[in-house]
């Protein structure tokens, strides 16, 4: 007898959602934040053990490079600890409606690129 329908879904019937792009960017940006936060204590030892030490890894965080890494990992920052906030405002039993999760997605995204902007203004100003 011969199945004429898959067994399994493929990535490629479905459209991506804003869901599901969110779910995949929150565990990217863990990830990112991991990896981040291992520099960030290099960093931070390497401050603690003295200026010899510490002028590598300033120079590196002053190239283009490293304030584009810099950029990326307080993106990643921001985005995580907001969406964070909006799954524990399921974890509530908040904004579980369709409307309402598409509505703080939208939030979610728009507050991450305000505050990383607000952010990195300030910091250049």
């Amino acid at each position: 007898m011969a199945r004429t329908r898959p067994l399994s879904p493929h990535l490629q019937v479905y459209r991506p959602q804003l869901t599901s792009m969110m779910s995949i960017a929150h565990r990217a940006s863990g990830i990112a934040l991991t990896t981040g936060t291992i520099l960030l204590a290099a960093w931070l030892v390497a401050l603690a053990l003295g200026a010899e030490s510490y002028a590598m890894p300033a120079g590196l965080l002053a190239h283009p490079l490293g304030q584009f890494v810099l950029f990326g990992y307080s993106a990643a920052l921001i985005y995580h600890g907001l969406n964070g906030i909006r799954h524990l405002a399921w974890d509530l039993g908040h904004g579980l409606t369709i409307p309402e999760v598409y509505r703080n997605g939208h939030i979610v995204l728009f507050l991450t690129m305000v505050l990383t902007a607000g952010l990195w203004a300030a910091v250049w100003m």
